[in-house]
């Protein structure tokens, strides 16, 4: 051997000793002062000789005792014990060892065959200095000596030192626990990991004081797969110490605890993804929103911080799912927000990233939330958050989705309106928009004014704002472009209401206006007078922008005063001889000089007024009498009554007679007429008076009549453009909404000069009627036509609750002799249910989805008015009305029941009213509209909309019986259920039962009981024979879209679709090809010749909807559910033969095209679904399958006959189907080939050629060729030719298992 190296030392410890001479022979020297020990060897080498020296000793096993007993009497001193636990030192003149060695102890655990000693005689040592704490020098031998352990190369006996560490943290005191346990996942190996993590459970369930280590100790933990589903278990009571901190006021103790406590979360799910899928299962099973807490939402958003991709889109799918549900509610989020905003404004990224992605959502529920989000970040966070806030609304309001700009400007109006000087800050962001107004609405263009103006005229008024939004808007309002000059005006408009707001008044109290605003107002308002006199279009929408600011505006009194004089001196209309409603009144009033007007303004064009401004100015005057004299507008109740100077409507009789001129002037006249009387009615619907009541009901009766009038003049009068009745929209996008012009007929040219009659009011009644020998005139649609009325106003509707009407007239000794009644009759009904039903369509429909940005839609045009009303607003309103509604339903179900009666069971008989009939079948179809449109509010389903839900369904339920108790949901639900299922022995049309039908649906809701009934009602209207007023059955693409969509409710809610199927058409049509040319089915009066097709269709798609369904087989299915769906596929594919083979008899174009579409599907979806489950059945349903494909593989060959049928017709229709379904015939034959051969079968296959057919099975001799022969010998594997017209066939396979064989032949 080497000698060793010698080694100096003073001061050394007794060499006799066995544990000093040992460790010099190894290469350490032990200091007896405060010096550290010194190494001269590197550590491995040090390790290496100990072992050696212990091993090799002839006293080995028993030197290791008497090593150790030297090692316990040498730190007894407490100063060396300290010596061996601190790093040793290199010797100084040696280069060759590191500058940085282990202590001593450390080395003496890197020995195996010491490890274990050493470990007991550190937990031996360590009690001693337990409660000692940190010493003035200031080290802390208990962290010392667990430092120790950590990262050891190897560790002997991992499961006795996991036992020792926790036997020492149940003695140990609090400081020494946390430290011994953080410390355990860096000194245990990672197969202790599970046991000490289910340790550390059990001991968090002791005690919480060691919540946060344990759950750190937890974070770094390698934990095997199994153990993470119990992880939120382990975490419950980190989650119980939250919230006992969450019902303290917040300080910041508490907030950095929270804060603490969600960084050990952080970290585990950052690391450990089941951790993360765990905590995701335990929010998702939450069900109950009163069980959801803070910290819910806490972890969400956590999860949403880490980086990986599945586990931000995993907590947005989760928090969108729990908010559309209503367990994670507004609430829930303020109480975050209120109690733990210094956490959340470390989620802010996420917070701001999950609200724009809420915000555009379809969803009005989680659109809502997103707002919230928005709204409390800006609130809570510094001003760094809100820009980054108010910056994102921008963005949005820029994106060009309409929903989404609608939800954005809504929030940014809120902040302006409830923090407005946080706002002023950021008022150039907002400015940024007035870049993208191109794109926006009407209604947006006003909310962005809105908080523009508010911002640049506030209380923190902005000079450099207001500069910028005077120059945009004059520069709009002196623009030629029609479409600047409205947002002009708009936005003109909307400043003045915020320069003119009381709030800024010096005195609200007294309204009155620093008078610098004042100043500014009036000079606004001059130019806006100026900038709009000369076009009438523009004149007209800035009177209806005006009426609306006085509508919506709590205006400053003086300016009110100044805009009342300033209409009242310039109303422009002549007085003229009066002719009023009431004839007891005295001579002497005024008339609406209409006719001459429009006359003038068609010789002037621009010289004078024009009568596109009538409606609105009148709109003007009313609301600024309505302001400044409380509601009551006696000052100008005169032109309710008075009559207007028009032609005599007679000449409407002569139309043909008339020129286009004539027309066209005609036709301008009554939309003006009507535009007018509709306005009046808005004016005046609101007031008590009886009398007024009177008036507003007869002006109806004058709406419905000239309506009448104005159809038969409009159907001969094509591509005639109306005048603008509604001005803040593009005239250009009104006129794409007409219907095209026809081409003109052949007649007449008459040379007939409109005289100027001055005709009385009364004579424009609905009972003045042409006379019945007369041909009338045939009409349109006014449906084309309803933007170009004025809109009504949402009060208008309550006139449905007005029944009989009268008052006395006077003679002239006034004296009453004549009493005159006013009812609301059909047609006035009828007018008023159209619009309301229109109204809630537009108000009450989700909020869109995402659209092509910039996409015009004519939809909302006509409804400014109700765009200012929130979907609440209207749904009250709504719910208001909705006693009348059911009043009116059942007196329309008792009408029915009544001719049922006198008629012994039918609607049509003898001296039947036929308009009167059609009028009330119009009247119960749109009372079914409106409240299938109301219920289907999708607003219904929020938590904050369920108390206007209820109310409304205690009206339904209340019809059918009083109810002392307070129901739940579910029974309201119920009794509605009932109440309108009493109606379905009175609808009188087919449309009507539709509507009844879907109503039912939507209140059913979830409901298993309601909805086992929809079934069995629409089966008994599909069974019922439907009949028109003039005796002849219902037909026409309405009836037949009706039918339609009754036919696929029944398919999709019976409780056995393929039963359904079998019955319309085995019996069904067995039935109707038994009768003659003009009858029905029997069983389904409602399926005859002409809607055989429907019936077929919605047979069809309901049959492929249904197969689409069935499970897909797998190998480990059990014999039973294999039998099951096998039958599902047997009784399937019968239902699809016998349809299929309709097409023999009813062989019109579009029943083969429909057969060749769903053909194709149905196989498609049998060879991905249908034919695996023949693979693992084949042997053991040997009998089922071969039934099956011998049913199938008549369906395919008649599918064939139909391909060459198209050919042969040469029908680019038909024909496009072809190819596809040849392919998937094809793909058939050999799919069955492969199931085959899984089966051990292949022998048994082989090709052949098969003959085109025609639909009778007539070879298509015309498609022969001289190589038919040839083929036929070819060989049978060869695949054909995609051009050969000869088609692929599987001649027969046979399958011998036993003594069975089974021969079945397969075409394609």
């Amino acid at each position: 051997e080497k000698k060793s190296r010698s080694i100096k030392s003073t001061g050394q410890s007794n060499v006799d000793d066995v544990f000093t001479r040992l460790l010099l022979e190894a290469g350490i020297c032990l200091k007896a002062d405060n010096s550290p020990n010194e190494i001269v060897v590197d550590q491995a080498v040090f390790q290496k000789r100990l072992h050696n020296l212990l091993k090799k000793s002839p006293q080995y096993p028993n030197i290791i005792k008497e090593f150790i007993s030297g090692l316990e009497s040498y730190i007894e001193d407490q100063e060396k014990f300290k010596n061996c636990l601190l790093p040793c030192v290199p010797q100084a003149l040696d280069d060759s060892v590191s500058s940085y060695q282990e202590s001593l102890v450390r080395l003496l655990l890197g020995v195996e065959i010491l490890q274990s000693s050493v470990l007991g005689v550190l937990f031996e040592k360590l009690p001693e200095f337990m409660f000692d704490g940190v010493e003035e020098s200031g080290l802390n031998i208990c962290h010392i000596v667990i430092n120790q352990l950590k990262w050891l190369d190897r560790i002997v006996d991992c499961k006795d030192l996991a036992a020792k560490l926790l036997e020492l943290v149940a003695v140990a005191p609090l400081e020494l626990q946390r430290d011994i346990i953080t410390s355990l996942p860096e000194i245990l190996e990672d197969s202790q990991h599970g046991d000490i993590a289910q340790e550390l459970k059990s001991l968090l369930q002791q005690n919480t004081k060691l919540t946060v280590p344990i759950l750190d100790a937890l974070s770094s933990l390698s934990l095997s797969p199994a153990l993470p589903s119990s992880m939120p278990c382990l975490y419950c009571p980190c989650c119980k110490l939250f919230l006992r901190l969450s019902k303290f006021p917040p300080d910041n103790s508490k907030e950095d605890c929270v804060s603490l406590l969600l960084d050990v979360i952080k970290t585990a799910v950052r690391f450990q993804k089941t951790i993360s899928e765990a905590w995701m299962k335990a929010v998702e099973n939450v069900v109950e929103t009163d069980e959801h807490k803070v910290i819910d939402l806490l972890v969400l958003f956590i999860l949403h911080t880490t980086n990986a991709n599945h586990s931000r889109r995993g907590a947005e799918k989760l928090l969108r799912i729990k908010v559309r549900e209503g367990h994670i509610r507004e609430a829930l989020l303020q109480r975050t927000f209120r109690g733990h905003g210094q956490v959340m404004r470390s989620f802010f990224p996420s917070i701001l990233s999950l609200a724009q992605i809420l915000l555009r959502s379809p969803e009005t529920c989680v659109v809502s939330f997103g707002g919230s989000l928005y709204k409390l970040a800006f609130t809570a966070f510094d001003s760094y958050c809100q820009q980054e806030v108010v910056g994102s609304l921008v963005t949005h309001v820029c994106s060009g989705l309409l929903g989404e700009v609608d939800a954005a400007l809504e929030l940014l109006c809120e902040l302006v309106t409830q923090k407005p000087e946080e706002m002023a800050r950021y008022a150039v962001f907002v400015k940024g928009i007035l870049d993208y107004m191109d794109s926006l609405t009407p209604q947006q263009i006003r909310r962005l004014f809105y908080a523009l103006s508010s911002l640049a005229f506030g209380k923190d008024q902005s000079s450099h704002i207001q500069d910028d939004m005077h120059i945009v808007l004059r520069k709009q309002l002196s623009s030629p472009v029609p479409k600047y000059r409205r947002i002009g005006i708009i936005g003109a408009v909307m400043v003045i209401g915020s320069m003119a707001s009381t709030r800024y008044s010096t005195a609200p109290q007294t309204g009155s206006l620093p008078k610098e605003r004042h100043r500014q107002v009036t000079g606004l308002l001059e130019l806006l007078r100026s900038c709009t006199e000369a076009c009438p279009e523009s004149a007209a929408l800035y009177y209806d922008e005006l009426a609306n600011l006085l509508q919506t505006y709590k205006l400053d009194l003086q300016v009110q005063e100044w805009i009342g004089k300033t209409i009242s001196l310039s109303f422009p209309f002549p007085a003229s001889v009066m002719y009023n409603l009431d004839e007891d009144e005295s001579q002497g009033g005024i008339a609406i000089n209409l006719l001459p007007l429009l006359a003038e303004d068609v010789q002037h064009k621009g010289e004078r007024v024009s009568p596109l401004c009538l409606a609105p100015f009148f709109r003007l005057l009313r609301l600024c009498e309505e302001k400044q004299d409380h509601g009551d507008l006696e000052e100008i109740d005169a032109l309710l009554g008075c009559p207007l100077i028009l032609t005599d409507l007679d000449v409407v009789e002569k139309v043909d007679s008339l020129s286009k001129a004539e027309r066209e002037f005609l036709c301008s006249l009554l939309f003006y007429t009507i535009s007018w009387f509709r306005e009046v009615a808005n004016a005046f619907c609101r007031q008590k008076d009886p009398e007024m009541k009177m008036k507003v009901v007869s002006r109806l009766q004058n709406i419905t009549y000239l309506q009448a009038v104005l159809e038969r003049l409009l159907g001969a009068t094509p591509g005639f453009v109306p005048p603008l009745a509604n001005f803040d929209c593009d005239s250009s996008e009104l006129s794409a909404l007409l219907p095209p012009a026809a081409p003109p007929k052949k007649g007449k040219k008459g040379k007939g000069v409109l005289t100027a009659h001055k005709s009385r009011l009364e004579e424009c009644v609905p009972g003045s009627e042409p006379p019945q020998d007369k041909e009338p005139a045939v009409g349109v649609s006014l449906a084309s036509y309803r933007p170009f009325f004025r809109e009504l106003d949402v009060e208008l509707l309550a006139v449905i609750q007005c029944g009989l009407l009268s008052r006395s007239l006077l003679d002239t000794e006034l004296h009453s002799h004549v009493r005159v009644e006013v009812q609301l009759g059909p047609a006035e009904l009828v007018f008023l249910l159209e619009d309301m039903w229109r109204k809630l369509e537009v108000g009450l429909t989700a909020a869109p989805a995402k659209r092509s940005p910039f996409r015009k839609s004519g939809r909302s045009v006509g409804f400014s008015h109700l765009h200012q009303r929130s979907p609440r607003e209207i749904a009250t309103f709504w719910v208001q009305l909705l006693p009348t509604l059911c009043t009116h339903l059942e007196n329309c179900h008792n009408h029915f029941q009544a001719l049922l009666s006198a008629n012994q069971g039918v609607l049509d008989g003898p001296g039947l009213n036929t308009k009167e009939h059609q009028l009330m079948c119009s009247v119960l179809q749109l009372l079914l509209q409106i409240l299938r449109t109301a219920f289907s509010w999708n607003g219904f389903t929020e938590h904050e909309q369920r108390p206007l839900l209820k109310s409304a369904l205690e009206v339904l339920a209340g019809r059918l019986k009083e109810h002392e108790a307070a129901l739940s949901l579910e029974e309201l639900i119920r009794h509605s259920f009932e109440y309108l299922l009493n109606f379905r022995s009175s609808v009188p049309t087919l449309s009507s039962a539709l509507s009844l039908t879907q109503l039912l649906i939507v209140i059913s809701a979830n409901q298993t009981s309601c909805r086992g009934q929809i079934a069995p009602l629409v089966r008994h209207f599909l069974c019922q024979e439907w009949v028109a007023p003039p005796g002849e059955k219902e037909r026409g693409v309405r009836d037949s879209t009706s039918l339609q969509a009754l036919l696929s409710i029944y398919l999709e809610y019976t409780d056995d679709v393929l039963r359904a199927v079998e019955d319309i058409a085995g019996t069904g049509v067995t039935e109707l090809m038994n009768t003659t040319k003009d009858g029905s089915s029997k069983t389904f009066p409602t399926l005859n010749r002409q809607t055989f097709l429907v019936f077929y269709r919605g047979m069809m798609v309901e049959l492929e909807k249904y197969v689409h369904m069935i499970p897909p087989a797998r190998q480990g299915d059990s014999n039973e559910v294999q039998s099951e769906r096998l039958l599902t596929w047997n009784l399937a594919v019968r239902d699809f033969h016998i349809l299929v083979n309709l097409v023999k008899v009813f062989d019109s174009r579009p029943v083969i095209n429909v057969c060749l579409k769903y053909g194709r599907l149905f196989l498609e979806t049998f060879l991905k679904l249908g034919m695996p489950l023949l693979d693992f059945s084949f042997k053991k349903h040997k009998e089922d399958v071969q039934s099956l494909l011998k049913t199938f593989q008549l369906s395919t060959r008649q599918l064939h006959h139909m391909c060459g049928h198209s050919k042969i017709r040469q029908d680019t229709g038909l024909t496009n189907h072809v190819p596809a379904l040849k392919k998937s015939l094809e793909q058939f034959v050999y799919r069955v080939k492969a199931m085959l051969a899984l089966n051990h079968c292949q022998e048994a296959f082989w090709l052949g050629n098969l003959k085109n057919r025609d639909l009778q099975g007539e070879e298509i001799l015309s498609q022969r060729s001289q190589a038919d022969d040839q083929d036929e010998e070819e060989d049978a594997s060869q695949l054909p030719e995609e051009e050969s017209s000869d088609e692929v066939q599987v001649i027969c396979y046979r399958h011998k298992v036993g003594s069975h064989k089974g021969n079945v032949s397969l075409d394609n």
